[in-house]
């Protein structure tokens, strides 16, 4: 006899903070390729991508208790993936210098970049700036650049043209150089490296 599937999200999470391994494994399936996704925007490395994905739902079952049903679980989700990513990025510093040499060499002052809290601040502005935008174009650009998602599958989503899209993003973009600009040449290595990709 097969499970009924359950459909709403809320049903999902009152399972999950029951112990349901069924409704884990649902809302699994439903965000993984997403998280990976952006997971993957920012660490560039596949295995190392798929290992935030497992950490990040095995946080989720740990913590499956205190899961408010009544907020959104994609931000909740993605706020923990943001953590994780973090983490991961620091223990790349270490063996993968890369992105840091490439902002230290375009740095004003290279002994004042310090590599962890100089890339997590640009982060956490780069968040900031996208809390900022209006609500339907923070919505596509998050879908487009955050779940890796295709301006088709966007359009349909939202039930809007592919050139509205366009629009939305292009217009992302461009208030987010402006502003990438004003932190000087890391801010723009920055928005380069990690958002025109």
């Amino acid at each position: 006899m097969f499970q009924k599937k359950i459909n709403t999200e809320t049903a999902l999470l009152k399972g999950l903070k029951n112990g349901d391994h069924a409704c884990f494994r649902q809302l699994f399936n439903r965000y993984s390729k997403s998280l990976y996704r952006f997971s993957y925007s920012y660490l560039k490395l596949n295995e190392t991508a798929e290992d935030v994905v497992q950490e990040v739902f095995i946080k989720i079952w740990k913590r499956r208790k205190d899961i408010d049903t009544e907020k959104s679980f994609q931000s909740y989700l993605f706020t923990i993936a943001l953590n994780v990513v973090r983490k991961h990025f620091n223990k790349l510093a270490e063996s993968n210098q890369l992105k840091h040499d490439i902002l230290v060499s375009f740095s004003d002052n290279p002994k004042k970049l310090d590599e962890q809290e100089d890339y997590e601040n640009l982060v956490l502005k780069l968040e900031s700036l996208i809390e900022q935008m209006p609500e339907r174009r923070r919505a596509i650009f998050r879908a487009k650049k955050i779940e890796g998602k295709s301006q088709k599958e966007i359009a349909e989503e939202f039930n809007i043209t592919t050139k509205t899209v366009e629009y939305h993003i292009s217009e992302a973009m461009r208030s987010l150089k402006k502003e990438f600009e004003k932190l000087r040449s890391k801010g723009l290595v920055f928005f380069y490296l990690f958002l025109r990709g």
